[in-house]
C-alpha cells in the first residue's frame, strides 16, 4: 500500500505566506517521515498566478489525480482552513470523488470542528498573544469568516477566549460578530491587531492591517485607539499548527483503519 498526504491551502500570495506553508511542510514531513507530502491550492486566481509564474499549481481534483496515476493507493488530505465552510465543501467534494475501493482518500478536519478543537484554539491564542503586550490591552483577531452556518465556530471561540482572558476579541470580515460589534468593547488606549487566517497574504495585509481607513486597523484607529498590527499567520505558530497536525493525523490513521 503506498500512502502519501495531501496539505490543502488557499495559495500563496506572498513570500511570508509562501515561507509559512513550507514551514508547515516541514513540520508533516517530520511528523510523518517517508510519506511523500504533496500541495494543491483552493484558489483559482492563486493557481493562475502560480501556472504564469511557471510553479506548480494543482488544484485539489488535479493533485489526486495525478497522484492516482503515479500509482498511490492512500492519500490523507488536510487542508490549512478554520471552518467547515464553503471552501471545506468543495475540498471535501473533491475528496469525495476521487475516493474508491482501489484509491482511498481521507480528509482531516479544519481547525475548528468540535468543541475540542475550539478550546484547544482558545488556549492557543492566549499562549501566543504578543509578548509585548501590558496587562489590560485589548488584543481583537481578525478572521475571514462566512455566509455559513459554520461561522458560528467563530463565535464560540470568542466565547472561549473570552473566558481565558477578556481583554481578547475574535470578529470576523464576513458575517456576525464583525468589527462594529467589536468596537464598543474595546477600551484600552492601544489596541493589538492579529490576523486569524492561516498565513498572511491581501487579507491580512490590506484589509486588516492596511493604511486605508476601511481596514480594520484605520477603523480601530479612528475610534481612538493606537492600534499595533501583527502580521504573523496562524501556520506560523507552533499550538496552531499542532491542531492542524492533530487532524492530519486522524486522517492518516483512518487510512490505516479502512
Amino acid at each position: 500500500m503506498r500512502r502519501a498526504i495531501l496539505l490543502i491551502a488557499y495559495g500563496p500570495s506572498s513570500l511570508q505566506g509562501r515561507a509559512a506553508l513550507g514551514g508547515f511542510d516541514a513540520r508533516v514531513r517530520a511528523a510523518f517521515p517517508g510519506l511523500p507530502v504533496r500541495w494543491a491550492y483552493s484558489s483559482l486566481l492563486m493557481r493562475q498566478r502560480l501556472a504564469e509564474a511557471r510553479q506548480k499549481s494543482d488544484s485539489v481534483a488535479k493533485a489526486l489525480q495525478r497522484l492516482r496515476l503515479e500509482k498511490f493507493s492512500s492519500v490523507a488530505v488536510q487542508a490549512l482552513q478554520t471552518i467547515r465552510g464553503a471552501e471545506h465543501t468543495q475540498v471535501r467534494l473533491a475528496v469525495e470523488d476521487a475516493d474508491g475501493p482501489d484509491f482511498r482518500v481521507r480528509l482531516g478536519e479544519p481547525l475548528l470542528s468540535s468543541d475540542e478543537d475550539v478550546l484547544a484554539a482558545a488556549r492557543a491564542v492566549t499562549r501566543h498573544l504578543p509578548p509585548e503586550r501590558l496587562a489590560g490591552e485589548d488584543v481583537v483577531l481578525m478572521g475571514h469568516g462566512a455566509r455559513h452556518e459554520a461561522s458560528s465556530s467563530y463565535r464560540s471561540l470568542d466565547a472561549a477566549v473570552r473566558l481565558l482572558d477578556e481583554h481578547v476579541h475574535v470578529g470576523v470580515m464576513n458575517g456576525e460578530n464583525d468589527l462594529e460589534a467589536l468596537l464598543p468593547r474595546l477600551q484600552s488606549s492601544r489596541v493589538w491587531l492579529l490576523p486569524l487566517l492561516s498565513v498572511i497574504g491581501r487579507h491580512a495585509q490590506e484589509d486588516m492591517a492596511g493604511g486605508d481607513a476601511r481596514s480594520w486597523r484605520g477603523r480601530i484607529e479612528a475610534a481612538g485607539h493606537v492600534c499595533v498590527p501583527v502580521l504573523r499567520g496562524l501556520a506560523e505558530y507552533d499550538d496552531f499548527a499542532a491542531l492542524w497536525l492533530r487532524h492530519l493525523e486522524r486522517a492518516v490513521a483512518a487510512l490505516d483503519a479502512s
